[in-house]
C-alpha cells in the first residue's frame, strides 16, 4: 500500500484537472492504497519570502496552511499534482505550494514518484509543455524521485468538457496500477 498526496490545484473543485485527479484517486483506492486529495484553494497559502530559513529548521517560518501541506508532501510516497495549464504553466496556486515546499529540500523527504494531471483548453501537446517543465524543476531538486508520468487532458474548457475525454480512463488505470 502507498500513501499517496493529491494537490489538486484548480479553483473550480468539480473542474477538469480536478475531475483527472479524481479518477487517479479512485483506481488508486481501488488498487488498496491511501489517497488524501488536498484542494488548495480551501487553504491559505502565502507566497515565500525567499528567506530560506527553512533550509536550516526544514520547516517554513510562515504560519499558514502550506506548512501543514509541506509536512504531509514530505511524508507521502506519491505526490500528484492536478492543474489547469494556465499561460503554459502550472497554475498559481500550484506554483505557489511548491516555492513554499522549499523545506523538504534538505529533509529526509519519502516520495519517489510524481505524477502530472493537467487540462488545458487548447488540444495540441506542446500545450502542457511549459507545465511539464515547471513540475520537472520540482522534481529535479529532489534526486530521489522522478516525474512517473504525465497525463495531458488537453481541448477541455468549461467545467464538464473532460467527460468521455480519453485521459480520464488513463488517470483512472495509471492509479490502479500503483501497488
Amino acid at each position: 500500500m502507498k500513501n499517496i498526496l493529491i494537490l489538486a490545484s484548480s479553483y473550480r473543485k468539480n473542474g477538469n484537472s480536478s475531475t483527472l485527479a479524481n479518477e487517479f484517486a479512485r483506481g488508486a483506492i481501488e488498487s488498496g492504497n491511501q489517497v488524501e486529495t488536498v484542494y488548495l484553494c480551501d487553504n491559505k497559502i502565502a507566497f515565500c519570502r525567499g528567506c530560506l530559513a527553512c533550509q536550516k529548521t526544514q520547516k517554513c517560518v510562515i504560519a499558514d496552511d502550506a506548512v501543514t501541506i509541506a509536512e504531509k508532501m514530505k511524508n507521502a510516497d506519491i505526490l500528484v499534482f492536478a492543474t489547469p495549464v494556465y499561460y503554459y504553466s502550472v497554475s498559481g496556486q500550484l506554483k505557489t505550494m511548491i516555492d513554499r515546499a522549499n523545506p523538504l529540500y534538505s529533509s529526509d523527504y519519502k516520495f519517489r514518484e510524481v505524477y502530472l494531471l493537467a487540462s488545458a483548453a487548447e488540444n495540441e501537446d506542446s500545450a502542457v509543455e511549459g507545465t511539464v517543465k515547471a513540475v520537472q524543476g520540482f522534481v529535479d531538486c529532489y534526486e530521489r524521485s522522478a516525474l512517473a508520468k504525465v497525463i495531458f487532458a488537453g481541448g477541455v474548457n468549461s467545467v464538464g468538457d473532460i467527460a468521455g475525454h480519453t485521459a480520464l480512463t488513463e488517470a483512472y488505470i495509471t492509479g490502479k496500477s500503483i501497488k
